[in-house]
């Protein structure tokens, strides 16, 4: 139950920001950030948790995890990086480096945010197969570019 609430809020907050970014207040494009990208650190650690050595693989769990990791991350997150979000208050005040919106770091972002969207579609693929070492293996590799990113463009 909860998680079809906290699905359907991610869904109207995409709704109701993806058509209206430019329209939209800089914090409540901050906001639908924070939420996005919560989002899917809870559904990581929902395939992390049936990954586990000693966990009882729960195959539909993580199909239904890495189904919305992968919906998120195919969702047009760069419109939430508008002009004016560079700082500022969502739900918490913004940890995105400066550097996310200079021009001469968008090849950098550009190849960090493709890896992204091909491992969370990797990962959906891999779920959808329910061998829990291979799911296991792609999860780190998602992990991997989630790092990338903050490493370059979140303050600490």
């Amino acid at each position: 139950m909860k998680t079809r609430i906290l699905v359907a809020a991610c869904t109207a907050l995409a709704v109701s920001f993806g058509a209206q970014a430019n329209e939209t207040k800089p914090e409540d494009l901050i906001k639908a950030r924070q939420a996005a990208y919560a989002f899917i650190a809870w559904n990581m650690g929902r395939v992390r948790a049936n990954t586990e050595p000693q966990a009882v693989y729960n195959k539909d769990d993580v199909i239904k995890a890495a189904n919305a990791i992968q919906a998120v991350a195919n969702a047009g997150l760069g419109q939430l990086y508008a002009k004016g979000t560079e700082k500022g208050t969502g739900f918490r005040e913004t940890r995105v480096k400066p550097e996310v919106f200079m021009p001469e770091h968008g090849a950098k972002l550009g190849e960090i945010a493709g890896n992204f969207n091909k491992e969370a579609n990797a990962l959906a693929a891999v779920a959808a197969k329910g061998d829990k070492d291979a799911v296991r293996a792609q999860l780190g590799k998602l992990g991997e570019t989630c790092k990338a990113c903050h490493d370059s463009f979140r303050t600490k």
